[in-house]
């Protein structure tokens, strides 16, 4: 099975991309696959991944350890299973921060208390000494943003940072992230499938289908003008407030397609209300459409 399949993007220097899609559409696996944490059975059989000119895809494994944390951070869907539950949270800050900046143990504590600091911890001293079942899931998420940043890295992904939090702590970590990343220079690639988040966010967008990027833009011509079926039926499935007016929320017919036996042509054509003939033979090229502007449909005009 090909969770991903032929995908291309660019992250550029401070800036937020995100990409978006369903669940099981190959976010997590593309953001795994850039430091290569993808693990067996699972591998990366094709491609490159470049790297301030280096493909990681084809560094040694010691050169690639050098580059996770201090090049290519990431942030996590669950804190809780990310973090080490038999370490103290200031003690796997700071085991980041001497590895990556030769730093010693008292620098790095001290380095480590800085960063909790940063991510707006009020008790400084009493979360460097717990252990991460004594934390709520948002004091995790800044625990986890404080090691995934503490060695300034070039490039941030953050795969559904926000995914197990109540909606409250969600707009403040969102927010966090926003203000650490411009301060530090970081890019970031955002993984998740809230349009909300993105349009907050972000400043360009992918959208993944079964495996595929469909469509790439700038956020505002996304939402504006958006050319790809898929991502017209997505934006119209947001949920929004219309008084007193009781309405059914528009959904999209059908079901994803198995990655196993993906369908000839086009990957959305059994679920899309505009397909042709064509649709059902021949896959559809991600070709520009207008200026920055890349969709992947033979009826894109």
């Amino acid at each position: 099975m090909r969770a991903v399949d032929g995908i291309s993007f660019e992250i550029r220097e401070k800036e937020i991309f995100a990409l978006v899609g369903e669940s099981g559409c190959g976010k997590s696996t593309t953001a795994l696959s850039i430091p290569r944490l993808i693990q067996p059975p699972g591998e990366i059989v094709s491609g490159t991944v470049i790297f301030k000119g280096l493909d990681l895809l084809k560094v040694d494994p010691n050169r690639m350890r050098e580059i996770r944390g201090k090049g290519i951070s990431m942030i996590f869907q669950e804190p809780m299973t990310s973090l080490n539950p038999v370490y103290k949270v200031g003690e796997q800050i700071a085991e980041t921060i001497m590895l990556h900046q030769n730093a010693d143990k008292k620098e790095a504590q001290r380095k480590a208390l800085e960063m909790l600091k940063e991510v707006r911890i009020a008790d400084l001293e009493r979360v460097f000494e717990q252990y991460p079942h004594q934390l709520s899931g948002g004091m995790l998420q800044r625990a986890m943003i404080a090691i995934a940043l503490s060695c300034a890295p070039d490039i941030l992904i953050a795969d559904e940072p926000t995914t197990a939090l109540d909606v409250t702590i969600q707009a403040q970590i969102l927010a966090l992230i926003r203000d650490l990343i411009r301060k530090i220079g970081t890019s970031v690639l955002l993984i998740t499938h809230d349009l909300g988040v993105v349009a907050e966010t972000c400043e360009r967008v992918a959208v993944m289908y079964a495996g595929k990027i469909v469509e790439t833009s700038q956020i505002g011509e996304i939402f504006d003008e958006p050319k790809h079926p898929y991502t017209k039926l997505l934006l119209e499935t947001i949920p929004t407030f219309r008084g007193e007016r009781k309405e059914f929320l528009p959904t999209i017919e059908g079901r994803v397609p198995s990655l196993i036996e993906p369908p000839p042509g086009c990957r959305f054509h059994p679920r899309c209300p505009f397909a042709e003939p064509i649709c059902t033979e021949r896959l559809p090229e991600l070709v520009e459409n207008g200026e920055g502007h890349h969709v992947a449909c033979h009826f894109a005009e």
